[in-house]
């Protein structure tokens, strides 16, 4: 038998305020290593292999997208995988339809094994958003979801996303285990947005998944759920966070009464403190453990651990005052300038997301790409500059090669300059002449935009 249900949000999730555990602070032990420059580059360019090493689906493909897997007690002896999946609002081709955009979408969700016969499920809905700005959105703006009762075994998951506008699709495959769940056992740790609590293996579990298991560094609470499963009397389960470096960041425990069938508990983690890079959550004692994991960046969305390096990737963003304060503070006193500076360059402080630094990194991984064939990191040469500050020219001139070398013309309207790039070596590194770089900074200072102080 197989039971479903679907859930799509088209907005970043605040974390809930139900909490029925207790409320831990964490802070890093000894004085670890950090990642290099070049790992910290790659995770924000190409997240993909980070969401792998958390163990988490990560999607080949022209629609992309992270998913997860957790498991909890279903009906009699059966288990409920719960999927969860993370995309973004880009992954999908809008349509104008009225005052609306609106993006079609398919999802399958197969679960195989030798010998029986694939349990599928099939679903598909329609995306809505109000402008083309929202369409085009890059950070966590959809969440789907999908509950599937199964028997305890081992399975091939596939998930499957298609475009409906394009065809285009996205799969992610994945060996996963389905547990059972027996007199006195527990569920491994889930990390969640939302979550309220259940007290039988038949009632219906209000969740709301984390796939992407990824927390915002000095301002999200970390959310765990976990289920005890017929316990017939009072039990204590340890519980540790533990970093990448494997240094032990939180102890604390759940207690299991036994008065229920299936007894719940949510441990909220305050980011007093936020330790940077990945997590590990361990539940249980050496006899008999489960883990997840997740990781701890600047934003939920673009995925940097390093703070050294965020520092050097927001060289173009102005705020110069503001990041020199950060890079001159203690480490102790870094989260809360991060978080006074999240908040004073919001362009938007009704929405979870800043749009501008958003805006700023995906101009950034953009320029990555399209300027890297001058020796250099793309991001690091003047062209990339210029696309990361004022964003691609309305209007683009080869002009013809002279004693001179080769130059090239961009040109924006709305600011109402000609910026002009010269290839001296005749490799094709082009740098702002003399008079184009003074009127470059003459613009930026006129336009960057500083947000008041509130």
């Amino acid at each position: 038998m197989t039971t479903s249900t679907g859930r799509c949000r088209l907005s970043a999730l605040l974390v809930a305020g139900l909490l029925l555990g207790g409320c831990t602070s964490w802070q890093r032990v000894g004085d670890p290593r950090t990642p290099s420059a070049e790992e910290s580059l790659m995770q924000l360019f190409n997240p993909g292999a980070l969401y792998r090493s958390l163990g988490r689906m990560v999607a080949t493909g022209q629609v992309p997208f992270v998913a997860t897997v957790a498991f909890v007690p279903g009906a009699g002896d059966s288990t409920t995988a719960l999927i969860g999946v993370s995309l973004t609002n880009r992954s999908f081709s809008f349509t104008r339809a009225g005052d609306l955009y609106e993006a079609g979408y398919r999802v399958e969700y197969v679960l195989g094994r030798p010998g029986a016969s694939p349990i599928t499920v099939r679903t598909e809905d329609v995306i809505r958003v109000p402008s083309l700005q929202e369409a085009l959105r890059t950070d966590e703006s959809v969440l789907l979801q999908q509950e599937i009762m199964v028997p305890p075994g081992s399975y091939d998951l596939t998930i499957r996303i298609t475009d409906r506008e394009t065809t285009a699709s996205g799969v992610a495959i994945d060996s996963v285990a389905v547990p059972a769940f027996p007199e006195g056992s527990f569920t491994a740790p889930i990390l969640v947005y939302e979550v309220a609590g259940r007290g039988s293996r038949r009632d219906p579990l209000d969740i709301v998944l984390n796939p992407r298991g990824s927390l915002a560094y000095g301002g999200d609470t970390l959310l765990i759920y976990l289920e005890g499963v017929g316990y017939r009397g009072p039990a204590t389960v340890p519980v540790q966070v533990r970093d990448e470096f494997d240094s032990v960041i939180v102890t604390t425990e759940v207690r299991f009464t036994g008065s229920r069938e299936v007894e719940s508990q949510i441990l909220r983690i305050a980011p007093d403190s936020s330790p940077l890079g990945q997590l590990q959550v361990i539940v249980g004692d050496d006899g008999a453990t489960k883990s997840s994991s997740g990781v701890v960046s600047f934003s939920g969305d673009w995925v940097i651990t390093n703070f050294d390096d965020l520092l050097s990737l927001l060289r173009y963003f102005g705020e110069g005052n503001r990041l020199g304060q950060m890079r001159d503070a203690s480490p102790s006193a870094r989260a809360d300038l991060w978080r006074d500076f999240y908040r004073v360059t919001d362009p938007n402080r009704q929405t979870p997301e800043n749009e501008r630094l958003d805006s700023y990194f995906s101009r950034l991984a953009l320029a990555n790409t399209q300027f890297r064939d001058e020796g250099i990191a793309g991001w690091r040469t003047d062209r990339g500059e210029v696309f990361i500050t004022f964003g691609p020219p309305d209007q683009l001139y080869n002009a013809t090669p002279t004693s001179q070398g080769r130059f090239v013309i961009w040109a924006y309207n709305d600011l109402r300059t000609e910026l002009t790039f010269q290839d001296l070596s005749g490799f094709g590194r082009y740098r702002l002449t003399t008079e184009s770089r003074s009127e470059f900074e003459r613009v930026k200072g006129r336009v960057q935009v500083v947000a008041p102080e509130m």
